[in-house]
C-alpha cells in the first residue's frame, strides 16, 4: 500500500505518532484536573496559587512560560538564517533573571501585590498609570505573544499534519483556555512543569539525532558556511539572487560589529537588557510565577533554576536550526523569492520551517509524535500563561475600576470570561499572523518600540524614591508617542525580499538605527522626562513609600496609602461569605456550576478572625530569609553568571 495514502497516516504522522500525541494529552489533562482541585475558591488561590509553590515548579514555569512554539520556530529559524548569534537573547536573560530574584521580587512581595500595575498604583497613587499599563499589557499580549505563538504553531501544524489551519489552531486554543479556566495559576504552573520535562526530553533527543546525522560539532561549523541553495550556487538565469541564501561570515560569533544589521553589540548589551528587564522583571506573565513562590528564598532558587535552563535553547533549538539548513539547503535556505513562495508561502525566506522540517525528516516513527506533542506543549504552555495573566490584569486592574463593589465570586467569573474573550481575539488574528515574516526579530522589534518606557518607570519606581506620579505618567506618554511613531513609520514601508532591485527607500533614521539601538534611545528619553518632571513637581512623602522601594523593602513602619483604594475598602460591605448551611441548600446543578468557576464553600477569609487575617497577611509579605539558605542561593547565582560569562566569551 502506498505510504502516503495509507489509512493509518495523517499528513506525515503515522498511527504510532498519533497514539503518542493522544497519550500526551491524557497525561497533561490529568495533571490539570488534579491540580485544579487545589487552591480553589479564592482570588489568591486562583491568581497566585496560594503563594505555596516551591522553587522547582516555579523555575520550570518561568522557563516554560518563556519558551513557546515561537521560540522553537523563531530561534531555530534565526539559527538557520544567521548562525548562533540569536542565542544572545537566551544568555542575556540569565543575568536579568538574577535581577528579578534579588532586586525586584523582594519589593513586590513586601508590597503585597497581585499584579504589576497594582504595584505602581501603590507606588504612585491614582488610577491612570495602572489603567494605562493594564491596557498596554493586553495590547502587547495580542500583538506579540498570542499572535507569534499562533503563527508558530500554525507553521508546525501545516508542515506535519496538513490539517486546516483554523481547525487546528482553534482546537489548541480551546485546550489552553480549558486549562486556565479550570484551575487558575496552580493548574497552569503544574502543567507547565510537566510540559517542560516533555519539551526538554524531546528536544534533547532531536538534538542528538541531528548531530549524529551531520557527523560532529566541527562538521556543523564547516558545512554551515557552504549550505547554499541551488539558486545561489548555480545562478544561471537567476543571477539577481546569486548572493541570496549565503550564510553571513560572522555566523559563529555571539558578539558582532556595532553596525551589524541583525545583532549589533551595543544593542545586545544595552538595548536587549532594557527589553529583558521589562519582560523578566515587570511583565505580569513572568513575575506572577515568581510571586507564587512560598517565600523569597524559593523565588530566588526558582530564578536560578530557570537561569540554568536558559542554556538549553542554544543547543536544543539554535544548533538544530543550523543543522536543518545544512541538511536541506534548497528548502530551509532558499534564496529565490519565487522558490520560497512555492516552498513555504513566504517570499522573505523559509528559515521558519527549519525545526518542523528537521523533526519530520530526522525523527523516526513515534518520536515524531513525541516532538509534535512537544510543540503543542510549548504552544499550550505559552497560551495558558498569557490567558491566566491577562485575566488577572483585566480582573484586578480594569474590572475593579468599573465594578468597585465586586465580590470575590464576581471577580473569578470575570477572570474566566476574560479568557474566553482572549480566545476569540486570538482566533480573529489568525489571518493576520499568517503574513508575519522574520518572527523572532518582529517580536523583539515591537517590544523595543513599546517596552522601554515601562522598563524605565519600573526601574525608577523601585530604585529612586523621588520619582512621582506626574513624572511617571508623562514619561510613559512621551515614550508611547515616540515608540508608536517609530513603529508606524518603519512598518509603513514594505519589506523587500533579497535580490529585489533598487535602493532601500527607508530614511536613515529608520533604516540605519537598529531597533535595539532605538530601545536605548527611547529608554534614555523616558528616564530624562521622568526625572525632569518629577523634580519640577512635589515629591512623595516617605510615609507612603515603606516597602515599596528596594531601599525600604525591610521597613516595619506602617505605610499609608497615597489614596484610598475605594474598590477594595468598600468590599467589606458586601456579604460575600456564605455559611455552610446556606451552601448545603444550594441545588446540585448550581454547585457543579460554581465548582467549574472555582467557587466553593470556603472562600478566603471564611472563619478567620481579624487577628488571623492580619497574621496571614504579615506572613505573605515577609521577605526575611534563613542565612544559610540565602548564602546557598547567592553562591549558586554567582556560579550561574560566571558560567554564562564563560559561554559568552567562548563564542564571542
Amino acid at each position: 500500500m502506498d505510504e502516503d495514502t495509507g489509512p493509518t497516516k495523517i499528513g506525515q504522522l503515522e498511527w504510532p505518532d498519533i497514539l503518542v500525541i493522544i497519550a500526551y494529552f491524557v497525561v497533561v489533562i490529568g495533571v490539570g484536573i488534579w491540580s485544579s482541585c487545589r487552591n480553589r475558591g479564592s482570588v489568591g488561590g486562583y491568581f497566585l496559587a496560594g503563594r505555596s509553590m516551591n522553587w522547582i515548579p516555579v523555575g520550570a514555569s518561568l522557563f516554560a512560560s518563556n519558551i513557546g512554539s515561537g521560540h522553537f520556530i523563531g530561534l531555530a529559524g534565526s539559527g538557520a538564517a544567521s548562525g548562533i548569534g540569536i542565542a544572545v537573547f537566551e544568555l542575556n536573560a540569565i543575568f536579568v533573571l538574577m535581577m528579578l530574584g534579588w532586586l525586584f521580587v523582594p519589593v513586590y512581595i513586601a508590597a503585597g501585590v497581585f499584579t504589576m500595575p497594582e504595584y505602581l498604583k501603590k507606588r504612585f497613587g491614582g488610577q491612570r498609570i495602572r489603567v494605562y499599563l493594564s491596557v498596554l499589557a493586553l495590547i502587547l499580549y495580542v500583538f506579540t505573544k498570542i499572535s507569534a505563538d499562533l503563527y508558530a504553531g500554525a507553521v508546525f501544524i501545516n508542515q506535519s499534519l496538513n490539517l486546516n489551519l483554523y481547525v487546528s489552531v482553534i482546537i489548541l486554543l480551546i485546550i489552553a483556555a480549558l486549562f486556565t479556566i479550570a484551575g487558575g495559576l496552580t493548574a497552569v504552573i503544574w502543567t507547565d512543569f510537566a510540559q517542560t520535562i516533555i519539551m526538554i526530553i524531546g528536544a534533547f533527543i532531536l538534538m542528538i539525532m541531528s548531530f549524529i546525522r551531520v557527523g560532529s560539532y566541527e562538521a556543523i561549523e564547516r558545512k554551515f558556511f557552504s549550505a547554499w541553495p541551488n539558486t545561489t550556487r548555480y545562478p544561471v538565469e537567476n543571477s539577481t539572487y546569486a548572493k541570496c541564501g549565503i550564510p553571513p561570515e560572522n555566523s559563529y560569533h555571539l558578539i558582532r560589529a556595532a553596525d551589524d544589521g541583525g545583532l549589533p553589540w551595543p544593542g545586545i548589551m544595552f538595548g536587549l537588557t532594557i527589553s529583558s528587564v521589562w519582560y523578566w522583571c515587570s511583565d505580569q506573565v513572568i513575575v506572577q510565577r515568581a510571586l507564587a513562590a512560598k517565600n523569597v528564598t524559593h523565588a530566588k532558587a526558582g530564578t536560578i533554576l530557570a537561569g540554568w535552563l536558559k542554556f538549553l535553547p542554544m543547543w536544543l533549538i539554535v544548533f538544530p536550526g543550523m543543522i536543518a539548513r545544512i541538511l536541506f539547503p534548497n528548502t530551509v535556505g532558499c534564496g529565490d523569492p519565487k522558490e520560497c513562495m512555492r516552498i513555504c508561502g513566504s517570499e522573505a525566506g523559509c528559515t521558519n520551517i527549519a525545526y518542523p522540517k528537521l523533526v519530520l525528516e530526522v525523527m523516526p516513527v513515534a518520536l515524531r509524535g513525541l516532538m509534535m506533542a512537544v510543540m503543542m506543549s510549548a504552544l499550550i504552555s505559552s497560551l495558558t500563561s498569557i490567558f491566566n495573566s491577562s485575566s488577572t490584569i483585566f480582573t484586578m486592574d480594569i474590572w475593579r475600576r468599573i465594578r468597585k463593589n465586586a465580590s470575590d465570586i464576581e471577580l473569578m467569573i470575570v477572570g474566566r470570561c476574560c479568557v474566553l474573550v482572549l480566545v476569540g481575539v486570538g482566533i480573529a488574528w489568525i489571518p493576520i499572523v499568517q503574513n508575519v515574516s522574520e518572527l523572532f526579530h518582529y517580536i523583539q522589534a515591537v517590544t523595543s518600540y513599546l517596552a522601554p518606557p515601562v522598563c524605565a518607570v519600573y526601574v525608577l519606581a523601585i530604585f529612586w524614591k523621588r520619582i512621582n506620579e506626574q513624572g511617571a505618567f508623562w514619561g510613559l506618554m512621551i515614550g508611547l508617542v515616540v515608540g508608536l511613531i517609530r513603529f508606524a513609520w518603519e512598518y509603513s514601508y514594505p519589506a523587500f525580499p533579497c535580490g529585489t532591485p533598487g535602493d532601500d527607500p527607508k530614511p536613515a533614521i529608520i533604516g540605519k538605527v537598529h531597533y535595539l539601538h532605538f530601545g536605548i534611545i527611547l529608554f534614555g528619553v523616558v528616564v530624562i522626562a521622568c526625572t525632569v518632571i518629577s523634580l519640577l513637581t512635589a515629591p512623595i512623602d516617605d510615609v507612603h513609600l515603606y516597602r515599596l522601594t528596594f531601599w525600604t523593602r525591610h521597613s516595619k513602619a506602617e505605610r499609608i496609602d497615597i489614596s484610598v483604594d475605594e474598590d477594595v475598602g468598600s468590599r467589606e460591605k458586601i456579604d460575600k461569605h456564605k455559611s455552610a448551611q446556606d451552601w448545603d441548600w444550594i441545588p446540585i446543578w448550581k454547585k457543579a456550576g460554581n465548582w467549574i468557576c472555582g467557587i466553593e464553600k470556603m472562600v478566603e477569609g471564611d472563619g478567620m478572625t481579624d487577628e488571623e487575617k492580619a497574621a496571614l497577611e504579615a506572613k505573605q509579605i515577609n521577605i526575611t530569609e534563613r542565612p544559610i539558605l540565602r548564602t546557598i542561593c547567592n553562591i549558586n547565582a554567582v556560579l550561574l553568571m560566571t558560567f554564562a560569562v564563560f559561554v559568552w566569551g567562548f563564542f564571542a
